[in-house]
């Protein structure tokens, strides 16, 4: 629809994600109704001009997009598939966060139905939809993307990953494991640091910026992940067990837990049983890669 006649969208789904993607809709001028299997979570919504749905059916027979942010994939499953007959020739944008064979599956399925699908993954928690600090990947429909990407814009920066409807989740679950990664590294020193009654926040302090200043190495870590030629151009394996078994060590006398540097210790302790301790630390991505063979 043009810019005088926005497109109508329907949102399934209310919790605080599915809950501001319904007002950044609303507020970049959509008619929107919105549906959740509580009520209660729309009253926000429909004070501010929003439209409640009775039902699952009511709400996607009001739009011809639907947009769903539901806890996982057997929530969008039991949700989507008794609407089958009323989403057949309507537009799904499926934001819930789901493997990569879900999502295909997913999106077999509305093919299936005469659905059209764009599978999107939310790199954003809810307080920054709508502003250009959130990242939303999708892959699907080329045709669904390129229509609505004003759309899909409101919510933040879209990025399009292609025809494979699983691509979309794929990046997303890769780039939360690296989160989470992160996340506990940064747990487990500030662990160490308050073993001896210290507050953690001089620690968090020094950590980001430390954090920060190690990524401007992550696109050399991509070439040795790509090439496969782990030749060391500075620190070994060899070198980096040396580290991480003083700081596994420093760990026990301070009584903290080594579950986090552990892991990072058997990565290493493959690559180096097999062989590579004079290769680079970014070998331990054959470690990942291929769980069963150190190689």
């Amino acid at each position: 629809m043009s810019e005088q006649h926005p497109t109508p969208v329907s949102v399934l789904g209310l919790g605080a994600m599915g809950r501001a993607i319904a007002d950044a809709i609303h507020r970049g001028g959509h008619p929107t109704t919105v549906w959740n299997r509580t009520a209660g979570r729309a009253d926000s919504l429909v004070a501010k001009g929003l439209a409640l749905a009775p039902t699952a059916t009511a709400a996607v027979e009001a739009s011809p997009v639907i947009v769903v942010c539901l806890l996982d994939d057997a929530s969008v499953r039991d949700t989507l598939t008794p609407l089958a007959d009323s989403l057949a020739g309507r537009l799904v944008i499926n934001v819930t966060t789901m493997t990569p064979q879900q999502a295909r599956e997913a999106a077999a399925w509305a093919a299936e139905q005469g659905i059209e699908y764009l599978a999107g993954a939310i790199m954003a928690i809810p307080q920054m939809i709508g502003l250009p600090v959130a990242s939303l990947l999708y892959s699907g429909s080329t045709a669904a993307f390129d229509t609505h990407r004003p759309l899909l814009e409101l919510l933040g920066g879209a990025r399009f990953f292609g025809s494979d409807a699983g691509r979309a989740a794929l990046y997303d679950l890769a780039l939360l494991g690296s989160m989470y990664a992160m996340f506990a590294g940064v747990a487990h020193g500030a662990a160490m640091v308050a073993s001896e009654g210290l507050p953690t926040a001089e620690f968090v302090a020094m950590a980001g910026p430390w954090i920060s200043a190690m990524t401007t190495g992550l696109p050399r870590h991509a070439e040795y992940f790509d090439s496969g030629d782990y030749a060391a151009e500075v620190q070994s394996l060899d070198f980096n067990k040396a580290a991480l078994d003083t700081i596994a060590e420093a760990s026990r006398e301070q009584g903290v837990g080594t579950d986090v540097i552990a892991a990072v210790q058997t990565l290493i302790d493959r690559q180096v049983a097999a062989g590579h301790g004079k290769d680079s630390f970014a070998r331990i991505f054959e470690s990942i890669r291929h769980p069963a063979d150190a190689s």
